[in-house]
């Protein structure tokens, strides 16, 4: 085998971008394109082994988190993504991911509509055919860490030659898509303990405000990054400054409400609106947020700390908290009434105007013990009213032009019943 000591020092300099990178589905994104790039696929798909359980039996499954098509993606205007199916299979011998995993080992795929005769697994076709790609050779790689337990697998589709012609993936691509696996398994061991810490909090805050799920959290997360994808894109903003803000604002967007742990239960947990009073008692769980990140030790506890203060600011400066310092409560800037003026418009940190547009959404789809879940037509229209107002007008503007891709974050994180 002739593997070019250049393909393998880049997947050791990657190593250590990945190994940045803290939140868990970003990983997955980001791991999923540099497989591609090492072996020049066109597509491919991130599978994660996960545990469910069917008509009362506890199953394996892998579930696709993540898809990706430079073909289909160079047809959509630019900034656009794709929206993709996204479907589990059986950790068993049918298919050929589920073979992968279930045997561990790396299959390589010539021609996906002629396999030896002598394979346990086969190709659906139908995947192909509702989405007009073909599909021709294709390479799974399992994802095991050191102590054997499986994380998943990569698979990835269509290698591509010079002229970018369709072709099979060589002995080398097999070697590069093997040690590219090993540091990517890595990546993902250290982003499940970050992931694991956050679902701790989270989950605490769920004990504390039923209203905080973490399907609520999720969902919140990932129109978060859709949103700024979009933002970034439009701004023209530097490709590793968008990588590196997607990662810190996703994560820091998942903690938005960590401040009502301070709040007392008899309000958290009302089956009612709020008193007057009780309401103001209730605006204090962003100050609250924000004080555990004010003694900032890096640029997520900047971020963090902005979206716990900011995300109830309004762009006509009518929320809250306002200008004031979430330790002390001293107020910096003051209206005429004496109380704290509202921050406004860019006063608002992009963050916290962001997360306030996504939060709001998912609340208003989302029923709660108080109230019925809105009609989707209904949730739309408020959104579009409060544009200029409540929310940044731009930031409106791109969630409608992303619409698609928000229902798709929604199907993803489901309320449990």
């Amino acid at each position: 085998m002739n593997v070019s000591e250049t393909n393998l020092r880049s997947i050791f300099e990657l190593d250590a971008e990945l190994s940045q990178i803290q939140d868990f589905d970003i990983l997955l994104e980001r791991i999923l394109r540099e497989a591609r790039k090492v072996v020049k696929a066109d597509a491919g798909s991130i599978y994660i082994l996960e545990k469910t359980e069917e008509d009362g039996e506890k199953i394996q499954r892998l579930s696709v988190r993540y898809a990706q098509n430079d073909t289909t993606e160079k047809q959509l205007p630019p900034g656009q993504k794709p929206v993709y199916s996204f479907f589990g299979v059986p950790l068993d011998e049918k298919t050929i991911s589920g073979y992968c995993a279930y045997a561990r080992i790396l299959v390589n795929v010539h021609d996906a509509y002629n396999l030896p005769p002598n394979v346990p697994y086969s190709f659906n076709t139908s995947f192909d055919q509702r989405s007009g790609y073909k599909t021709t050779s294709s390479l799974a790689v399992p994802l095991i860490t050191p102590d054997g337990k499986l994380l998943g697998v990569i698979q990835v589709f269509n290698a591509m030659d010079k002229n970018n012609n369709v072709v099979s993936f060589s002995k080398d691509d097999e070697l590069l898509i093997s040690n590219f696996a090993i540091k990517a398994t890595q990546a993902l061991e250290r982003a499940s303990i970050t992931r694991a810490t956050l679902l701790r909090m989270i989950r605490m805050a769920e004990l504390r405000d039923p209203k905080e799920t973490g399907a609520h959290v999720n969902r919140v997360g990932g129109y978060v990054i859709e949103i700024y994808d979009r933002w970034a894109h439009n701004h023209e903003i530097n490709s590793k400054i968008h990588e590196q803000f997607r990662d810190i604002i996703k994560v820091a967007a998942l903690l938005h409400d960590v401040g009502k742990v301070a709040i007392s239960d008899t309000i958290l947990k009302k089956p009612a609106k709020f008193t007057p009073e009780e309401y103001l008692i209730m605006q204090q769980h962003t100050s609250s947020g924000a004080a555990l990140f004010d003694d900032p030790l890096s640029p997520f506890d900047v971020v963090a700390y902005d979206i716990a203060l900011t995300h109830h600011e309004n762009w006509d400066g009518t929320g809250y908290p306002g200008w004031v310092d979430p330790v002390t409560q001293k107020i910096i800037k003051q209206g005429e009434d004496g109380k704290a003026l509202g921050k406004k418009g860019e006063e608002i940190p992009l963050s916290g105007r962001i997360v306030a547009l996504a939060d709001v959404y998912d609340a208003l789809c989302s029923k709660r013990v108080y109230k019925q879940a809105w009609a989707e037509e209904d949730v739309l229209e408020e959104i579009k009213g409060l544009s200029g107002t409540k929310f940044d007008p731009e930031l409106v503007d791109i969630f409608f032009e992303i619409y698609p891709r928000i229902k798709h974050i929604q199907r993803m994180y489901p309320e449990l019943e």
